[in-house]
């Protein structure tokens, strides 16, 4: 499975969008600003998807410390039975955030980009990518982080009209370091 750090309206349309382009299930009922589940809640949600890999949001709204989609984040990626791909770490613009350091980015242009990138997508020099739902990441064991700026928006070049093809790269980048085939 694969989890996206951000859950409002326009990150679950990408997200929606972003897993039927490729072939994969989309938790919708995970979206929500905060995260609406628990993790227990989504391990369950997962276990009854119809088939892998499954994509679910969690998502802070913006609140410091330890938030609702932190914690779920926590759960599942700690839980037994789930195998975690990754995870796609979405900026913002919170200044509360401690920031985590990613694997890699896919930028507003579509291009890996070794470090991390801010909200719009635009690459950053710093060595941390900050967002409201990602500290946690620092203290799990995670195979692969991959950054992006807002899913669905990034100044219009991840928009719906254009088939959120920077969510869309770094699913993508996920699935192929993990070597999960679709």
């Amino acid at each position: 499975m694969i989890l996206l750090t951000d859950g409002d309206d326009v990150a679950r349309q990408a997200a929606e969008l972003t897993a039927r382009r490729l072939g994969m299930r989309c938790i919708s009922a995970s979206a929500g600003n905060p995260t609406p589940f628990t993790g227990p809640e989504l391990v369950e949600l997962i276990k009854q998807a119809a088939h892998d890999p499954v994509l679910v949001m969690v998502d802070d709204r913006g609140d410091p410390g330890m938030g609702p989609g932190e914690e779920a984040l926590a759960y599942i990626c700690r839980h037994p039975e789930i195998r975690v791909l990754g995870v796609v770490a979405v900026a913002s613009h919170t200044s509360r955030a401690r920031g985590v350091k990613v694997d890699l980015s896919v930028d507003s242009q579509g291009r890996i980009w070794p470090g991390p990138v801010d909200k719009d997508g635009q690459p950053r020099r710093h060595k941390r990518l900050r967002g409201d739902t990602v500290d946690v990441l620092n203290w799990l064991d995670v195979p692969l982080i991959v950054g992006v700026g807002d899913p669905g928006k990034m100044l219009g070049a991840d928009g719906l009209e254009k088939g959120c093809e920077i969510t869309t790269r770094a699913i993508q980048a996920i699935l192929e370091r993990s070597g999960m085939e679709l």
